[in-house]
Parts: structure tokens; sequence; C-alpha cells
């Protein structure tokens, strides 16, 4: 049940998100399918941008339990089993790492995906930090495209470049 609806979701969003690439200002739409090491849907995100930022609503089941770091990644590619193919956080500005830091934070960094006993999860946070526009340094659709990627461990939204969030447990590319 819950992947169908997370397939009826993204097709609503694709067809949304094309209507909203057309007038190229708010509404701008787009989604990335989390998929763990073997593969499977584990989640879906979206990605809209309204007058404040992006806002990104992510949800999620089947991920270990405990905060998750979660991040914007510089390349738009999900090689399983490790993931590195999507490169590191996606940062134009050059900043360090961590919403906490005072040198930072790259533009990818997001608050921690909290996951319950169950295993299931939901993020929603709005960034200034990325735009969906294109033609611009922090668009998520540049030549290199973006990946949003979750971490095994949580991010301490600090240390620098991956705020000790550990390995990769799931990647999905935004479209």
């Amino acid at each position: 049940m819950m992947m169908r609806l997370l397939h009826a979701a993204a097709a609503v969003l694709l067809i949304a998100g094309c209507s909203g690439a057309a007038r190229g200002g708010p509404g701008l739409q787009g989604q990335a399918v989390l998929r763990d090491k073997a593969g499977q849907q584990v989640g879906l995100a979206t990605f809209t941008e309204q007058p404040d930022g992006v806002r990104i609503a992510v949800s999620a089941t089947g991920l270990p339990p405990g905060p998750k770091g979660i991040h914007i990644h510089a390349v738009g590619k999900c090689e399983p089993p490790e993931f590195t193919s999507a490169g590191n956080h996606f940062n134009p500005t050059g900043k360090k790492h961590g919403r906490l830091n005072p040198e930072g934070a790259h533009a990818g960094d997001l608050p921690n995906l909290e996951v319950t006993p169950a295993g299931t999860a939901r993020l929603d946070v709005t960034t200034k930090a990325v735009t969906l526009k294109s033609r611009v340094p922090n668009s998520l659709f540049g030549a290199d495209g973006t990946s949003l990627v979750v971490h095994a461990q949580a991010d301490d939204e600090m240390t620098d470049p991956t705020g000790n969030s550990g390995g990769r447990i799931a990647c999905g590319v935004i479209s």
C-alpha cells in the first residue's frame, strides 16, 4: 500500500512539475525516489520551489531506526552499493559542513532524518540554500545534477566534511 501511494505521489508530482517548470518560478517541483543498496524503494522526497525557499518533504520506510544524516549531494548518480557516485555534499559556495558550524553550512546540509523503531521517517524542511530554478550556481538541476543521500548515522551538524554521518544507505537522483 505504501509503495502504491509513493508511486501515485510521484506521478502527480511529475505532472505538476512539468507545469511548474514552464512558469520558471514558484511552483517548480522535483523528486527523488530513494532506493537502498539492494535497489528497493525505501522512500520518496519531493522538492517544491516556494517564495521562502525550497520545501523538501521526505517520507521513508524500511530504514534502520535512529537519527540519520541526510544531505543533498553534488552529482545526480546513485550507483549501489556504496552510492559514492553521488559525490560530495552539494556545496556551490565552498562553505564548511554543518548547520551548526560557524563556517558552514553546505547548501546540501539538512536536519537529521529521525527514523522510528518501526523504520519509518518523515522530514519536512524549507531551505533558502538551494533552488530549482535553472542557470544559477545553487540550482539542484545543474550540469552534474544532484542526489539525496541518507547516511547510516546521525549528522553531528558540525564536523567537516560529512558530520561523521557514516556510510550511505539510501540514495535518489533529484529530477
